[in-house]
């Protein structure tokens, strides 16, 4: 079993080596680009840690695992443009270092890449495989219009709301996991847990990232603190404040969030006072317990499957240390 370290070292080793065109050098650099921003890899690394708990010949899932890594930078890629987002990881987005058209079809070349490398899976795995990354795209491209969505509606329910999350960011790593399990031949019952299990701490993750959007650092989580106060992002901080507030602070919240900030004294003001508000009703604490509830989920699945005991406690390190990330 691949520790989460080894896992990562690897799909690094194995992006470096990436065949990419230099030319036309706008729609490749900016892919470069992308990818050598870094991050955790926890795409790839889910995939290659999934295998390793049934399989040692990584050869069979590499491709794989880099699909989903291509994948995510496009969609992370598409998701700034219609963001409007400044920085990812402490960088200038794609759309801001170069424009929207660039990012756009770079991020459509990075779709197809993904493909390209999914046809390099052994034939056994690969109508499986494709057949979940499938499915994945599409629901990821459902929850992105919901969230789109959220943000012409008044009023957004809880469960309307970690439906969403579900599908724009849950079963990206679900997939991953099950895809790794399915690549090592695990039994199917057992790729469908680890699918669950990483619905879940998916979830969690999503969440994570919602409560350091507005209480992290810039340092250290890597974007815009309040960017999801200053472009009207309806999280789940939002939509519980919404729910806890006074009919006077539900109507501020409600008026700030019909708004569009166009001075940066606004904005900041705008991001202070809702965060205040968020404070106020203990949503910060409230988002925590959420968190922990759904990562306890994930841990009680992973102890539920038929794999071996110190494959499951490295999995289960990996789930934690997502949760305590601070970027």
């Amino acid at each position: 079993m691949l520790t989460f370290d080894q896992a990562r070292k690897l799909a690094e080793e194995e992006i470096s080596k990436l065949n990419l065109k230099k030319e036309p050098a706008l729609l490749y650099e900016p892919v470069r680009y992308i990818l050598g921003m870094g991050g955790k890899r926890i795409r790839p690394v889910l995939t290659l840690m999934s295998y390793s708990l049934f399989g040692s010949d990584f050869g069979k899932v590499i491709p794989a695992a880099l699909a989903m890594e291509l994948f995510h930078n496009f969609t992370l890629m598409h998701d700034d443009v219609m963001d409007n987002a400044p920085l990812r990881r402490n960088y200038a987005t794609v759309h801001a270092k170069w424009n929207q058209n660039v990012a756009i079809l770079s991020g459509d070349a990075m779709l197809i890449k993904a493909y390209e490398l999914l046809n390099q899976t052994p034939e056994e795995i690969f109508l499986k495989a494709v057949r979940v990354f499938n499915q994945t795209a599409l629901e990821v491209c459902e929850g992105q219009q919901m969230d789109m969505d959220f943000e012409q509606q008044e009023e957004v329910s809880v469960e309307k709301y970690i439906e969403m999350i579900r599908l724009k960011t849950s079963v990206l790593l679900a997939a991953c996991m099950k895809i790794g399990a399915i690549a090592g031949g695990a039994p199917e019952e057992t790729s469908d847990q680890l699918y669950e299990a990483g619905i879940n701490i998916g979830i969690a993750f999503q969440l994570q990232d919602d409560l350091l959007d507005t209480f992290g650092s810039k340092e250290t989580f890597g974007k815009e603190i309040g960017g999801d106060i200053k472009s009207n992002k309806k999280t789940y901080l939002y939509i519980r404040s919404l729910e806890l507030a006074t009919s006077e602070d539900r109507e501020k919240l409600k008026r700030y969030y019909s708004q569009e900030s166009d001075s940066t004294i606004l904005t900041e003001k705008k991001i202070q006072d809702v965060t205040s508000i968020f404070r106020k009703y203990l949503v910060d604490k409230i988002t925590g317990e959420l968190i922990r509830s759904y990562a306890d989920q994930a841990l009680e699945i992973l102890d539920k499957t038929s794999m071996d005991p110190s494959g499951r406690a490295e999995l289960k390190n990996l789930f934690l240390l997502l949760l305590e990330r601070k970027s």
